[in-house]
């Protein structure tokens, strides 16, 4: 059972998609994406919506089965599997990945998160690009920055700053987190 699991019994957890999101893949050539960690789909149906076939990927059995669900109400090309993302190693069929809010950099998962965005970049075709949403707290751009510069194969496409509201209705909890959008292809 994931940990996630406990949290996706509130439908809609994480609200609607971003909307520099939205506005990145609206001026996007329409291909494949593959959205890790991808929760109860919130990307990955606006993504379906748009013309993009998805594939998404969560450890959580409970967020793929409410993603699953939801597409197949609205009749979307969707694909949901129930894995972890550091054991996934199929990046080359996909035009984009998507990571939004999956990397926190934490000194115990670092070493970890730096590792799979090398994969992903490794094994990323020509021409695929990875988008990552991250916290603008800390050191998280930066050690991602890093990450991105230690790949000479790699154009940054956008980095564009926004600031997130989240509201639990169930909890009442919010919070407001500046974040970042940045985009990079190979």
């Amino acid at each position: 059972m994931s940990n996630y699991d406990q949290y996706y019994l509130s439908e809609n957890l994480f609200g609607e998609p971003y909307p520099e999101l939205i506005s990145f893949f609206k001026n996007r050539e329409r291909g494949t994406v593959l959205d890790l960690g991808c929760g109860q789909g919130r990307d990955v149906l606006f993504l379906a919506e748009m013309g993009f076939a998805v594939t998404g990927v969560d450890n959580s059995q409970v967020g793929i089965s409410q993603m699953l669900e939801v597409s197949k109400k609205g009749g979307f090309n969707v694909n949901g599997q129930v894995a972890d993302m550091y054991a996934w190693s199929d990046f080359a069929s996909y035009d984009y990945v998507l990571l939004n809010s999956m990397f926190h950099f934490e000194k115990n998962d670092k070493l970890k998160e730096v590792t799979l965005i090398s994969k992903i970049f490794e094994e990323l075709k020509v021409g695929g690009v990875v988008v990552f949403c991250i916290q603008d707290t800390g050191e998280k751009v930066p050690i991602l920055e890093k990450s991105i510069g230690q790949n000479s194969n790699l154009v940054t496409i956008s980095k564009i700053p926004f600031i997130y509201t989240f509201k639990d209705e169930d909890s009442g909890h919010s919070s407001t987190t500046n974040y970042q959008l940045i985009s990079v292809q190979k």
